[in-house]
């Protein structure tokens, strides 16, 4: 989160002492750096170990990822699906579907993810579940709209993750942006709902974790 020099430090020696990306991600990640605008979207090494391991330990049935930007994430997620699982990953750039299905096919995946292009508020409401596990990473100011929209699709016990829920500390400044404002609202709206039990993580850019009860 933070970008001063232990910081940096504390993430890389993180990485040294984490389970490696295997060779799908490493082109994943490099073609995401060369062809795209914000490339630092990705969720990364760190992080997407956490979210495979996340998802091998539940082995969901169902998934669903709101926000797939090049399918990082999507691959780790769906490769703690059970035998007979399903990720649902939604996506509003049109643009980045031909490197999301080129991964997703190379990481012998393509039967077990259903990308859905388009608004993630339309698409949402047409998804039945119910979802063992959740990963919200798209639009920052919708985050309190997709949580009302998902939180009666997911299972008692399931899962909830958010990413970028710290914001680089943003959240913490008296003046605040727009995208900062929803996400610290979305943080509050979270934290005093009574239907889950939470925990943010200082993980990357933060990480909201909530299970539903």
């Amino acid at each position: 989160m933070m970008n001063d020099p232990f910081s940096r430090a504390i993430d890389q020696y993180c990485e040294a002492h984490t389970a490696p990306a295997d060779s799908v991600l490493y082109e994943l990640e490099r073609e995401t750096y060369l062809k795209t605008l914000a490339p630092q979207m990705l969720s990364g090494r760190l992080q997407g170990a956490f979210l495979s391991l996340i998802s091998r330990l539940i082995h969901p049935k169902a998934i669903l990822e709101i926000g797939t930007f090049t399918g990082y994430g999507s691959i780790c997620l769906a490769r703690g699906l059970a035998d007979d699982g399903q990720l649902h990953t939604l996506e509003a750039n049109r643009e980045l579907e031909h490197i999301i299905r080129k991964y997703i096919t190379k990481a012998g995946l393509a039967e077990k993810i259903r990308l859905h292009l388009g608004n993630a508020l339309e698409i949402i409401p047409t998804l039945s579940g119910p979802f063992d596990l959740v990963f919200i990473d798209a639009g920052k100011q919708d985050y309190s709209a997709y949580f009302d929209l998902i939180i009666g699709r997911i299972r008692p016990g399931g899962l909830m993750l958010a990413d970028n829920v710290l914001w680089s500390g943003k959240v913490l400044e008296p003046e605040q942006d727009e995208d900062t404002r929803a996400l610290h609202a979305f943080n509050q709206k979270i934290t005093t709902d009574p239907r889950v039990e939470n925990l943010i993580l200082p993980l990357r850019d933060g990480l909201m974790m909530a299970r539903k009860r």
